[in-house]
């Protein structure tokens, strides 16, 4: 006989409780004024909304089964609603127990993403370019917004260096989170096909590296940047072949001393605006770097990007010749790369998805082991 849901799922039942209590804080006039308490209790009642949900339907499930199985010898309507119930009901379980997998904290955050032209010259840069133009077009599918921050082109179009802010449209469930499905995009990408730059028709190996991480809340408290850690300097800004794009010096590099990360802003229109916009950027990089450390000092896989902290590691294959895309990390292979570099990537991102849920819930299943 199946135990009862409550005892079962203790952890389930407090995730009911945080929910419904954060729902009481949230109509209090003093939170729904203040826009930082709102997001952050939104995003989290967003997280416990998927374990919630999943809870609420095995239950309800469980009690039907319960009503149907003491109506049973009264009724062969409900001996057989009995049994549909019986056999439904592992699968609404499974789905509790992977609603319960602890998710990564920065899974329902914006992301900023860096990508920089590797080895290959002009033709590394044009797939950069190629890169942004994916990212753009799949995120414009997702309906989220973007911004580029700063970017340095080349004369053929290409792009040696830019970065990106991802952003979601209000607050998002935590499976549907930019982080949660961008943050396997971090490594190395590869690209095979002829160069426009060459003229004997041959097949050329090139390369662009992509860094990804959850963008910081301006108010994040975790994070302290300590003013005198950092040197600014300030310079005008430049389009391609490096036009002045304007007359006034409002493009900002920011250095944070103590790691020597760098930062260039000139998105914004004022100087003021890019220096905010380059401080949450550095928060940001600070904030992912303590977060990778803690997750690799704990050997915690939280974070999936800390099997990929080796920036030289390549994750995908781009072959024009074959119209062939292949990811290394979770053997995935399919021959629409025309389609992919269209914005059409979610079935690339959600092998990698697959992947990490597994690896997870092999580890939840471990510890339950060792824990035995």
């Amino acid at each position: 006989m199946a135990q009862d849901p409550q005892d079962q799922f203790p952890a389930a039942q407090t995730a009911v409780e945080e929910y419904h209590d954060i729902e009481r804080q949230m109509a209090q006039p003093e939170v729904a004024s203040d826009p930082d308490k709102i997001r952050k209790l939104g995003r989290r009642h967003a997280e416990l909304g998927t374990i919630v949900t999943a809870y609420n339907t095995y239950r309800q499930m469980f009690d039907d089964l319960e009503a149907a199985k003491e109506m049973a010898s009264e009724d062969e309507d409900f001996a057989a609603e009995a049994k549909r119930l019986e056999a439904e009901l592992p699968k609404a379980e499974e789905a509790l127990r992977t609603a319960l997998i602890p998710r990564d904290p920065d899974d329902a955050r914006d992301v900023i993403m860096e990508i920089k032209a590797g080895t290959g010259g002009e033709e590394a840069a044009l797939f950069a370019g190629d890169l942004l133009r994916m990212y753009l077009r799949y995120a414009e599918k997702r309906g989220w917004t973007t911004a580029i921050q700063s970017e340095n082109t080349t004369e053929l179009g290409g792009v040696k260096d830019v970065q990106l802010a991802i952003r979601a449209k209000g607050t998002p469930a935590p499976e549907d989170g930019v982080w949660a499905s961008l943050k396997y995009e971090g490594g190395v990408h590869r690209v095979q096909r002829i160069p426009v730059t060459e003229s004997q028709g041959r097949i050329q190996t090139s390369a662009a590296g992509v860094i990804v991480f959850p963008e910081a809340d301006d108010d994040d408290d975790e994070i302290e940047i300590d003013p005198k850690d950092l040197k600014i300097d300030i310079f005008m800004s430049s389009g391609p072949g490096g036009q002045s794009v304007n007359t006034t010096y409002s493009a900002v590099r920011m250095t944070h001393i103590p790691t020597g990360i760098v930062v260039s802003m000139q998105d914004e229109k004022s100087q003021i605006q890019n220096r905010q916009a380059a401080l949450r950027v550095l928060k940001s990089r600070l904030l992912a770097m303590k977060h990778e450390q803690e997750a690799a000092e704990a050997a915690d896989m939280r974070h999936s990007q800390v099997r990929s902290l080796d920036r030289s590691e390549r994750i995908r294959t781009y072959n024009f010749p074959e119209n062939r895309i292949v990811d290394h990390r979770t053997n995935y292979k399919a021959y629409n790369l025309d389609q992919v570099l269209d914005g059409d990537l979610q079935a690339v991102i959600d092998s990698d998805i697959a992947a990490d849920e597994a690896a997870r819930l092999e580890q939840q299943k471990q510890q339950g082991v060792n824990a035995d």
